[in-house]
């Protein structure tokens, strides 16, 4: 069996020509959950040093793993598009010998995960969306709405807005350039830092996941040159998705800035309210920020599906 699974892993990166980054935390014989990460230029460095032994801990066979040109799964040759992401995802079910995975996607993730589950249903246990993309331009649209507020009396930070609003939306600077005042007005952080939370970022970037922690600057360029689906609302997908039977459960952190009250509530009655939860003193990086209270949602994955 475990040659065979060798053998698996050598077909699989001979047909994609390099390798594919990836790690298995847990016991095979456990529920199965594939974590995807963010970007596009991100990677599972952060998931992986944090969480994924702790939540194999609590009954799961938890794998991870980098897309093709991002993170340690470095491809000059990457195309970056959804299509190149699949088949990266079915290539992680077979080098583990998986037919049917739970879905855990955080961040762009959750497109990605959306847009896979939609595809090959009969490969997906559950969706779990993990301070998920799914609505994008509502998205830009609350992070330019808050820097105009927070910016009014800052002449050269409501220019630099105007000429983001004037961009293509359909581009990587325009995507770029939301994310980098999202940044400036820290929606991505936690406001309260707790003493587990800051062991955790500590040990982590102390440690050999951080050292590993490669993000491409081309991926973004790859991806708005080359995937035409570029700036999604996933809404009607999800719902689609919810009627198959798959189950969706939503996760959240209620100080990610880069989130509307709408969007957290149009989430929340897809997803359903024993599906969803917002957690207190969160941002986007709930993992870290509240470990425990996110490691308790995603437990509810073995009494419920």
């Amino acid at each position: 069996m475990k040659f065979f699974s060798f053998l698996l892993a050598l077909i699989f990166v001979s047909f994609n020509a390099q390798t594919i980054y990836s790690k298995a935390y847990g016991n095979p014989k456990d529920i199965p959950i594939i974590f995807i990460h963010g970007g596009p230029s991100g990677n599972a460095t952060l998931f992986e040093g944090t969480t994924a032994r702790k939540l194999a801990d609590k009954g799961f066979y938890v794998i991870v793993y980098d897309r093709r040109g991002e993170g340690r799964s470095k491809d000059k040759n990457a195309s970056m598009t959804f299509t190149e992401s699949f088949e990266d995802l079915n290539g992680i079910y077979k080098m583990y010998g998986i037919d049917k995975a739970n879905i855990v996607a955080h961040s762009f993730g959750g497109i990605i995960g959306t847009l896979f589950t939609k595809k090959f249903p009969d490969k997906v246990s559950s969706l779990t969306l993990v301070g998920a993309l799914f609505s994008q331009q509502e998205t830009y649209d609350h992070i330019l709405k808050q820097a105009k507020e927070k910016f009014k009396n800052d002449s050269s930070k409501m220019a630099e807005i105007s000429e983001i609003e004037h961009l293509s939306k359909n581009s990587a600077d325009y995507r770029k350039r939301c994310y980098n005042l999202a940044s400036d007005m820290k929606l991505f952080s936690m406001p309260s830092p707790t003493p587990e939370s800051q062991k955790l970022r500590t040990e982590y970037e102390s440690g050999e996941f951080y050292a590993a922690n490669f993000r491409n600057p081309e991926s973004p360029l790859k991806f708005y040159k080359n995937e035409s689906q570029n700036n999604l609302d996933n809404t009607a997908v999800l719902k689609e998705i919810k009627k198959t039977g798959i189950p969706i459960f939503a996760v959240y952190g209620k100080n990610d800035g880069i989130f509307s009250e709408k969007q957290l509530n149009d989430i929340k009655n897809i997803a359903g309210k024993d599906h969803f939860k917002l957690i207190d003193n969160c941002s986007h990086y709930l993992f870290v920020d509240q470990q425990e209270e996110f490691l308790q949602f995603i437990s509810l994955l073995s009494n419920k599906v």
